[in-house]
């Protein structure tokens, strides 16, 4: 029995390691190739913000050098003289306003699909996530002549409710699979003991359904915060209603000519600094978020 169990033994140890080598390549190439994605987003981002601290000779002189000291006047003068800090406030208050439309309208449409059966549900849902193949660029022209003729053209709640609706979609598609993900047997507990159905989803359903609401939120934020296609076609003339990223933009164009790109780098970094706080601080709820459905 010895002499016929060793090599059946050597056999199974020599099937082991072509398959641990090539697992261990596998490993090797996808943290490499990670390693290298977060080279390329780390330094850029890295080397903006070191050169907003720089005066305009330095970063002509030596892009890739480090400031001789810190000069913050280059964010002063970005935040007050080139209308930066107006344009951030402006930001804040329509992508505060349309993230609560969107989380308020896609989460009460997403329970209605996920949790109640009615007669066309899967027609209107699937109407809803039809949204997601359609490109923004096609509608431009109509949706302009729509914003104007409701009187909302070069208004703030025109904006809110064109990004609401374009975010609808996603926030639909995406809802709908984590409330099914959630267990029937506390709706019906809660039902049972008397909550009526406006009650469940707001006492309830709401509160279990966090972590996807809260990934959800943080990419209509991204989303709408790094928006310029549409407030640049539906804000036009009134530069004090503009959008930080059409801020950017005319920032851009003006001081490249002026060859002030200190406040330039400066007015950028100003602009990069909420996407990076929201990540850090909501980093693990995004992961939670993301994760969910596929845990239970």
């Amino acid at each position: 029995m010895t002499t016929l169990d060793q090599p059946t033994a050597t056999l199974v140890v020599s099937r082991d390691r072509p398959v641990r080598r090539e697992l261990g390549v596998a490993n090797a190439l996808s943290h490499g190739f990670l390693l290298l994605w977060g080279l390329l987003t780390v330094l850029p981002l890295l080397w903006m913000f070191i050169s907003s601290f720089k005066t305009n000779g330095e970063i002509l002189a030596d892009p890739w050098g480090l400031p001789g000291a810190l000069h913050l006047d280059n964010w002063a003068r970005a935040w007050t003289g080139a209308h930066i800090g107006r344009y951030f406030l402006n930001s804040l208050v329509v992508v505060a306003g349309s993230v609560s439309l969107t989380m308020l309208m896609g989460a009460t449409a997403a329970y209605v699909f996920a949790r109640y059966e009615f007669r066309g549900r899967q027609v209107v849902y699937y109407l809803f996530v039809g949204g997601l193949m359609f490109p923004v660029f096609l509608a431009l022209v109509p949706l302009f002549f729509v914003v104007r003729n409701a009187g909302l053209f070069n208004t703030w709640l025109g904006l809110i409710l064109v990004y609401a609706a374009y975010s609808l979609p996603f926030t639909v598609f995406f809802l709908t699979a984590f409330f099914r993900t959630l267990p029937t047997s506390v709706a019906e507990a809660a039902l049972v003991d008397g909550c009526g159905h406006f009650r469940l989803f707001f006492r309830v359903m709401l509160p279990m359904a966090r972590p996807g609401l809260i990934s959800v939120a943080i990419f209509n934020f991204l989303s709408h915060w790094n928006q310029f296609l549409l407030p640049q076609v539906l804000l036009q003339g009134d530069e004090s209603k503009w959008m930080l990223a059409q801020g950017l933009f005319a920032l851009s164009v003006s001081q490249g000519y002026a060859g002030d790109y200190a406040r330039l780098f400066a007015g950028l970094s100003i602009a990069v600094l909420p996407v990076l706080a929201v990540y850090v601080a909501f980093q693990r709820q995004v992961q939670a978020g993301l994760t969910a459905g596929q845990l239970k």
